[in-house]
């Protein structure tokens, strides 16, 4: 049976190989304001920034930085094999698969929701299975003991290649803090951009902080609203309310939900303007995307602002 896409990123760990790296943290100037606050029902979370750190702050499809695009690139095609049925033309084998990435990368982006307001996603799995349907038009052949089919070889592919592109740790205190949110009784789930490998990166980060529940005993599964499954990206108007809706099937009205992200204008706002609460996570720069003036702006304005995700227990008063 081919490997799941745990086993195969713990498997990765077992081979000699070198990851990028999250940059240390440079503390953003920022003072908590992390007042209790009462009826709060359910804690909404984004990841990258977040509850995950990332180079660069969040997640990139194609770094501005060739370098880091060359690196990841070769390093992918080289370790899936690719090379042998791709085209023979002139210039190095990275730039060539890099090419015919960058175009497959456009085209997703510029394909319409159909709701004004919307933003696509790009499904890097789909990206990365269309490459595999080409290269098995020369001939391409792969491990499915180790990779399973196509779609699951895809997923694989779109792992390594992000994980050479960009590292990812767990935010410090992250499983401490999702772990007390849920022995209080809270529901939690995940709300914003991510991949079909975004909560095997999550669930090693925060394995790595110590012992977890399963996944859908630390966050509510019928909840989950991840950019890649509902077709569009945060700052996309319908991710929040398809996320809201997810939770007032489970009774619970937007005003009692906390929403917590590192990004003010293109995300913590918009769920605000759904009559959610909201806490800017203020630590790092990195990946800190708020000005004083936009944190002011009662348009914009979060409830809480936290440096710390510890600091989440004091306004849920959790002890």
């Amino acid at each position: 049976m081919a490997k799941t896409l745990l086993e195969y990123a713990a498997w990765l760990d077992e081979r000699d190989l070198i990851w990028p790296r999250v940059p240390e943290i440079v503390p953003a100037r920022a003072a908590p304001f992390i007042k209790p606050l009462p009826g709060i029902r359910a804690v909404t979370w984004s990841i990258y920034g977040t509850l995950l750190r990332i180079s660069d702050g969040e997640l990139l499809h194609e770094h501005p930085q060739e370098l880091r695009m060359q690196v990841a690139m070769d390093k992918t095609v080289r370790e899936f094999s690719m090379w042998h049925s791709m085209p023979r033309k002139p210039g190095e084998p990275w730039r060539q698969m890099y090419e015919q990435y960058a175009t497959l990368v456009e085209h997703r982006r510029m394909a319409g929701i159909g709701r004004k307001g919307n933003v696509a996603e790009v499904d890097s799995q789909a990206v990365w299975r269309t490459v595999v349907e080409r290269l098995q038009t020369k001939d391409y052949r792969y491990d499915r003991s180790i990779y399973g089919d196509e779609d699951e070889l895809a997923e694989k592919i779109a792992y390594f290649f992000h994980a050479s592109l960009q590292g990812t740790e767990a935010s410090p205190g992250a499983a401490r803090t999702l772990l007390a949110i849920r022995e209080a009784g809270l529901v939690q789930t995940l709300l914003g951009n991510a991949q079909c490998f975004t909560l095997v990166q999550l669930l090693r980060g925060l394995g790595a902080q110590g012992t977890l529940p399963r996944l859908e005993d630390l966050f509510a599964s019928d909840c989950l609203t991840l950019s890649y499954r509902d077709g569009m990206r945060s700052p996309s108007p319908s991710l929040y309310q398809n996320c809201l809706t997810r939770l007032q099937r489970r009774g619970i009205a937007p005003g009692e939900v906390l929403h917590v992200g590192c990004r003010l204008t293109d995300d913590l706002a918009f769920a605000k303007a759904l009559g959610t609460r909201t806490a800017l996570y203020a630590a790092d720069k990195i990946a800190l995307r708020a000005t004083k003036e936009e944190i002011a702006d009662p348009l914009f304005r979060p409830d809480r602002l936290v440096t710390d995700l510890a600091q989440v227990r004091d306004v849920l008063q959790i002890v």
